[in-house]
């Protein structure tokens, strides 16, 4: 896999943590900022993933806004009960 050679700035404190736990984890800072990078992304991913199935149900189920703050409200006052 061909890699290219990114520049980026971090401030001091931040780059101080990233440096201890790359060496905790035995590994150099590229890798442990391209692992970060890849699971920023995929949960990214994921969310969206989640967020469209929640819109097609809203959809298919004819949801509309109020019904979502009537069923908070009926699930707050269960609650206080």
């Amino acid at each position: 896999m061909k890699s290219s050679t990114v520049n980026i700035s971090f401030n001091n404190g931040l780059l101080k943590l990233i440096d201890q736990v790359a060496r905790e984890e035995s590994r150099s800072r590229s890798e442990l900022i391209r692992e970060a990078a890849r699971g920023y992304i995929e949960r990214k991913r994921r969310w969206k993933q989640v967020f469209n199935l929640g819109k097609m149900k809203v959809t298919k189920q004819g949801i509309v806004e109020s019904d979502i703050e009537s069923e908070i409200a009926a699930y707050r006052r269960e609650k206080k009960e």
